[in-house]
């Protein structure tokens, strides 16, 4: 038990996400943790599954918090970061806002202690992975708050460099964006063949979960394992001649380079070039 009181600004699904793996694990008490947020109904309905507290005026919920959890979506930020008054100066500020630098949120709170990271989807069943890192005047017990706090999203990863967070961003962060969109595809595939859309789904998902462990249990590289199912001639290298032909690296390759540097872009940071074609090698 964390014995500590924790804000949470926005209260939306990354917040609940937080908010149920905290009272899960038993590191929090719900009448611990406050949720605030501009719609009262969303507030009764986390205190009805929850018992948290719910605000709607920010500064009350943040007045007695230990720790304060920046969840708002990142175009809200500036806005929302006038409204935070009464932030304790021995308070953590934890941001899991996309693309919001340790400066920017720093400089608008006139708040030194802040630990920003990047969670992804699966926290929303304690199954994610999050990287942060940490600005110079987190103490070493803040530290180990925010870790704790993380942990109930799934993995934690603490990074000493900053700009791995918006790589993190584009790469995890984003990532399960890539694999819904990679699964929609291949069920579509499925039911293009014959496949009713119930099994093509069944069969799609377990290949992917099938997949994915086999590949932990065994802890061979990526390009191993695919050559262990591709044999010559066969059904597998005829689907991945057509992969590579297509550009399916390349399109993957791009497509994180593009999250980045929109990752890049919402922390209001110099846009970086997107190289074209020709100019992959320098990537």
């Amino acid at each position: 038990m964390l014995k500590k009181n924790i804000a949470f600004i926005g209260s939306g699904a990354m917040a609940e996400a937080m908010i149920a793996g905290l009272i899960r694990q038993k590191l929090a008490k719900p009448e611990e943790l406050s949720a605030s947020g501009p719609r009262p109904e969303r507030g009764e309905e986390l205190k009805k599954k929850y018992g948290v507290n719910p605000f709607t005026d920010n500064s009350l919920a943040v007045h007695n918090a230990d720790a304060v959890v920046l969840s708002v979506k990142p175009q809200r930020l500036t806005q929302v970061m006038k409204t935070l008054k009464g932030i304790r100066p021995d308070a953590l500020v934890l941001s899991i806002i996309a693309g919001a630098g340790l400066h920017k949120i720093s400089a608008g709170l006139k708040h030194n202690a802040v630990v920003r990271s990047m969670p992804n989807t699966p926290a929303q069943i304690g199954e994610g992975i999050t990287v942060w890192t940490a600005s110079s005047a987190v103490t070493e017990a803040q530290k180990e708050l925010a870790r704790a706090i993380l942990s109930a999203l799934g993995e934690e990863v603490f990074v000493e460099d900053e700009n791995y967070l918006d790589m993190a961003t584009a790469l995890s962060g984003t990532g399960p964006a890539y694999v819904f969109l990679f699964m929609e595809a291949l069920i579509d595939a499925g039911v293009h063949m014959g496949f009713p859309r119930r099994l093509a789904e069944q069969l799609v998902v377990q290949t992917l979960r099938g997949s994915i462990e086999y590949y932990r249990k065994v802890e061979y590289h990526p390009a191993s394992l695919r050559n262990q199912v591709t044999s010559p001639g066969g059904t597998s290298a005829e689907a991945l001649y057509y992969l590579e032909k297509a550009g399916f690296r390349t399109a993957i390759s791009r497509s994180v380079w593009a999250a980045y540097q929109r990752s890049l872009e919402l922390g209001k940071e110099k846009p970086i070039h997107i190289p074209e074609a020709h100019e992959e090698e320098e990537i």
